[in-house]
Order: C-alpha cells, then structure tokens, then sequence
C-alpha cells in the first residue's frame, strides 16, 4: 500500500496537541464529555485522516466504533472543514447537531455507534460491499478494549478473513481501561490479543498508538489480501498528567482550575 500523503511527523505531533486544545476548550461549554477517552486515540484518528486517506479519488471510509472517543473525530473534522466552529461549539446542546455518541447523517460521520460492538461488523460490510462493486478504498475502524467482549466483534474478526477483506484495516485502542476499570483486571486472558486475532486469519501487528510514524508504516508495509488488525497500545488521557488512567477521566469536565492546568501542561496560556 503506498501512502497517499508525504508524511511530516512534526506536523502531526503539533496537530494532536491543538486537537488537545480544542477538546478541553470545548469541555468548558458543558458539564461533562469523554475527555480522556478521546485523547488515548487522538493520534489514531489524525493518522487515519490527514496522512493515509487520500485527498483525490473515491474517498476511503472511517467508521468510530469506539463511539465514545467521537470527539477526536470531531476535532478533525473541523480542521477539515468537513464540520463548522459552530458544530462544535454547540456540541451536546439543545440546538446543536453534534451528541456524545456519532449520529449517520451528520458530514462526516458514516455509522451511528456508541451501543458497543457494532461498528467492525458495519465496517466489514462496507468492506465487502465495495470490493464487489470494485471501489479502490480502504474502509477503517476504530475498537476500544471493553468493546472487544462483544460477540458481534468477534463474529466480524472470523468472518472478514474468510471474505478476504483485504480493504478493511481494524485498530484497537488498546488504553487498557473499560470506563472504570482495568481492561486486563476485569479480563485477565485479554491479551495477547493479536495472536487470538492473527488465529482467525488477519494481519495482526503490535504498535504504539501514540507514535504516528509507526503506525502509517505499520499500514502501509501491509502484505497479501487478508484485513489488517492493529493493536495500539495508548494511554488514557495522554497529555494530561491527573488525567492519565484516572477513571474518573472517562466522563468529566474538568473545572477552571484543572483547565488552566491542563492547558499549561500542553504548553498553552490561559486566555481570558
């Protein structure tokens, strides 16, 4: 796979950090949002969309199954153009567009996801639905941990395979937290999830969901027809050092004083 864009990793590091900015500027509007779940996959999203999707041509797809990380889509979309300030600043307000959750309709947004465990399976059929009408796109989806106990995800892990799905690319954000717990506490045979994965017939690779050169290449290196799962290993609430695999992170505001800090800690000022 060659990757469409001329990679500059400098440029994506300083992008995530003002996607940071925006999302904890957002947080003040309202009194609560998933901050920390959003951050943990922030450079999976920038990844996906403003370095492996091609700019001309049928554009490739994106499906948030991870329904609660939205607004690392969110904040992307906007820098794109795709969604306004205003959709963004009106997030989870009455006369607002934008929910807690994605909503198909929305530009953008291809799935309405958030009741976990639907979006590989949504994936996989767009998938297969363009290799049989012949349509050159990749088809991407994003899995939290707590979402891979779903049965329905592990229906679409054996099926893509068979189907030879070699179009469709499944990242796991693997930040090690279920809302309020432990991913590998609750599930102790969690892991090695790529080698359960690589059992049913994908590509399965290991990398750093933080290091966006890793994981372009880790795409772009990919070999045969099979569907390529990758697990991202990320933190949740990276960024934000109280933030940092604080449960209470996982649906929270963070107040005047924790903003400031937070901003600090980015490497922003306090604006009036």
């Amino acid at each position: 796979m060659t990757i469409p864009n001329a990679p500059d990793w400098t440029a994506a590091a300083e992008r995530c950090r003002n996607y940071r900015r925006r999302i904890l500027d957002i947080s003040q509007k309202i009194s609560a949002l998933h901050i920390a779940p959003a951050f943990s996959c922030l450079e999976i999203v920038d990844a996906i969309y403003n370095v492996l999707m091609p700019q001309d041509g049928p554009p490739d797809t994106f499906v948030m199954s991870k329904g609660h990380g939205v607004m690392a889509q969110y904040v992307v979309l906007e820098d794109r153009g795709v969604l306004s300030r205003e959709d963004l600043d009106t997030y989870c307000t009455p006369n607002g567009r934008l929910g807690a959750h994605p909503d198909y309709g929305v530009p953008g947004i291809e799935a309405s996801t958030g009741s976990l465990g639907h979006g590989l399976s949504i994936a996989a059929g767009m998938a297969y639905a363009d290799r049989i009408r012949k349509v050159p796109r990749t088809t991407y989806v994003l899995l939290g941990d707590g979402e891979m106990q779903e049965g329905s995800v592990w229906e679409a892990l054996m099926m893509a395979p068979n189907l030879k799905l070699s179009n469709l690319v499944a990242i796991l954000d693997f930040n090690n937290y279920q809302g309020l717990g432990k991913t590998t506490q609750t599930h102790p045979h969690f892991l090695p999830m790529s080698e359960k994965v690589a059992s049913f017939g994908w590509e399965a690779i290991d990398v750093d969901g933080h290091d966006t050169e890793a994981l372009v290449n880790a795409v772009g290196n990919r070999q045969g027809d099979r569907p390529l799962f990758l697990t991202c290993t990320t933190v949740k609430g990276r960024g934000i050092s109280y933030m940092i695999d604080a449960p209470i992170w996982h649906y929270r505001s963070p107040n005047r004083a924790e903003y400031a800090l937070a901003l600090k800690e980015l490497g922003f000022e306090l604006g009036p």
